[in-house]
């Protein structure tokens, strides 16, 4: 059964803290492992790829079967179901449209002496998308990661993918094929970020690399960050959501479940200001539970990782939400824009019942990749900015320098920074003592 709390008890808050602070992943020491398979995809290049794709994924492959071919792609392509391909096709276009908006504009200005100052705005280069061999295929990660990078203006855009046994489901190479991917590569683990960090002879270095993985991928990605950028080092999904006494208990509990189901270090969390209804949801998950077929997983998840929170109202719930920072939260409740405008911290917010979390991982528009483990607090879901960079731009006249040169020259000699002082200087004809 899943933690229940009440705001109204005296050891709420210790409870509730100590709830959020527990950990969700299994304690594993990679580092070092991890380590030890960067250096060798550094010396050894593609010879290691194929070593340790042999060694995990039970595939022999030479360098050339490295990259997935072009026929290969059109091939999976034409043997996925019809209909799912449209619906791919839909979520493509509705992916692009809202990350079209997304695209920021250049600003160039002169100030007041005449300087020109302004910021424009570039795509990186290169960008590798990891994607995971779990136990879904998550063909939605690949538009969600790739659609913004191809809107951002990345003109290579790579991606790498275990294949263990040799295959993959189609609908991921077709998911390849709509997004506009470039290349993609039957590589996975941290060999894979290690390829794509530093380069081999097949597989060209990337600027900066995204996608979700295991822990051996998060701390690959640590470890190779400031060679290359990298997005963010993700945990296990969450969602939090407010519900009131109108709501049907099973879709709620559908929604809550619909995250467990990722895996068992998923966390799902209901705050209601009714403890009777919360008794229905909880029941209502118990019946899911019984057909759903990952229902091991996702009792696992409620079990360990659930919390049901009783509050007095629900606008007591807003302070509870900004304190969880959670990944998605829903707001299923009947007048969801008052507390719409007080929540803070959040990755995504799924507005009024009809708006459940498990669309805007598939259709909505914006990308499913969100900040979690309450790094809502300080940092976005993926977007066209993740691929972009701001290169601010100074224009000076001379008249421009005389204007502001003086007090550069000043605050430079404040610093004890002669050089810089002198740089202007010299342009100003102004002396050691000037």
């Amino acid at each position: 059964m899943p933690t229940t709390l009440l705001t109204r008890d005296a050891g709420f808050a210790a409870a509730f803290t100590a709830f959020l602070a527990k950990g969700r992943e299994e304690k594993t020491d990679v580092d070092d492992v991890v380590g030890d398979i960067l250096d060798d995809v550094k010396a050894r290049g593609d010879a290691a790829l194929i070593d340790y794709t042999a060694r995990f994924d039970r595939v022999t492959l030479t360098a050339a079967q490295l990259r997935v071919s072009a026929d290969e792609i059109t091939a999976a392509a034409t043997s996925c179901d019809a209909a799912t391909l449209e619906s791919l096709r839909n979520a493509a276009a509705r992916i692009r449209d809202y990350h079209r908006r997304q695209m920021p504009q250049d600003v160039s200005y002169q100030d007041a002496h005449g300087i020109g100052l302004g910021w424009r705005w570039t795509p990186v280069s290169s960008a590798g998308l990891y994607v995971p061999g779990g136990t879904a295929p998550l063909f939605s990660s690949v538009l969600m990661n790739a659609i913004p990078a191809k809107v951002a203006g990345v003109r290579r855009l790579v991606v790498t993918m275990p294949m263990p046994d040799g295959h993959t489901n189609p609908l991921m190479l077709a998911a390849c094929a709509i997004a506009e991917v470039d290349e993609v590569y039957r590589v996975g683990g941290a060999q894979a970020i290690g390829a794509l960090a530093y380069g081999t002879a097949t597989i060209r270095a990337v600027d900066k690399i995204v996608g979700p993985g295991n822990a051996y991928v998060a701390s690959a990605k640590k470890q190779v960050f400031g060679a290359v950028g990298i997005d963010m080092v993700a945990g296990p999904s969450e969602v939090t959501v407010i519900a009131d006494t109108l709501n049907d208990p099973t879709w709620i509990a559908a929604d809550l479940l619909a995250q467990a189901e990722h895996d068992s270090s998923a966390q799902s969390i209901l705050i209601t200001d009714d403890a009777a209804y919360a008794e229905r949801v909880k029941s209502a998950v118990d019946d899911l539970l019984k057909v759903l077929p990952r229902g091991g997983i996702a009792a696992k998840s409620w079990a360990d990782h659930g919390l049901v929170v009783i509050v007095d109202n629900l606008e007591a719930a807003v302070p509870l939400v900004d304190q969880i920072a959670p990944e998605h939260l829903e707001l299923a409740v009947n007048d969801p824009r008052p507390l719409l405008a007080k929540v803070r911290h959040a990755g995504a917010i799924f507005i009024g019942r009809h708006t459940p979390e498990a669309v805007g991982d598939y259709i909505a528009g914006p990308s499913h990749v969100l900040p979690t483990s309450g790094a809502a607090r300080y940092s976005s879901g993926l977007g066209v900015f993740d691929f972009l960079k701001r290169t601010s731009l100074i224009d000076c006249t001379a008249a421009g320098l005389r204007a502001i040169g003086p007090d550069a020259v000043r605050m430079a000699r404040a610093e004890a920074l002669d050089g810089h002082a002198r740089s202007v200087a010299v342009r100003l004809n102004i002396g050691p003592e000037g």
